[in-house]
This record gives structure tokens, C-alpha cells and sequence, in this order.
């Protein structure tokens, strides 16, 4: 089990539009990933869990993978955030 802590940088948080591009490409893994925020967790692949977390800009969250690709899955995802979405 690996986890990266990341920060939310675009403007509308991990909200609709970019939730989707990443519970799209959490997809992409094998492994378990999910997506924690203060004392709320949700799975990383459910569009539901995410949007749930109600991630705003400026927030920092904790990604979580366990399994056989982990290690790319945090990188991927945190490229991803730390892209902006393509803002």
C-alpha cells in the first residue's frame, strides 16, 4: 500500500468536468486507489465517492493505492491534478 499527498489546484476543485478525467483514469489501474479527505474516504474510481468529498481548490487529500501498479497510479493521478484538468 503507497500514498501520496497531493493539492487541488484548479479553480473548480475535483468537481463534475474533472472529477470525470480522473475517476476516468484511476480506471485505468488495477490497483485499489481511493481518495481521502480529512476524515472522509472515498473510492478513487466511483464518480458518486468523489464528488461526495466535495473537493474544493486548495485542498490537500491523500491519495491511497494498494496493488500490483500502485506506484504508477499515484504518479499518474498526481500528474493529472498537478496539470489543472487542462484548465
Amino acid at each position: 500500500m503507497t500514498s501520496k499527498d497531493i493539492t487541488i489546484k484548479n479553480s473548480v476543485g475535483l468537481h463534475a468536468r474533472p472529477a470525470t478525467f480522473f475517476i476516468q483514469k484511476a480506471n485505468t489501474y488495477k490497483s485499489s486507489i481511493w481518495v481521502e479527505c480529512g476524515d472522509r474516504r472515498a473510492n478513487a474510481k466511483s464518480l458518486l465517492g468523489v464528488l461526495s468529498l466535495a473537493i474544493v481548490q486548495g485542498t490537500e487529500v491523500t491519495l491511497i493505492a494498494d496493488g500490483s501498479d500502485e506506484t504508477e497510479a499515484l504518479e499518474g493521478l498526481s500528474e493529472l491534478v498537478d496539470s489543472g484538468f487542462a484548465e
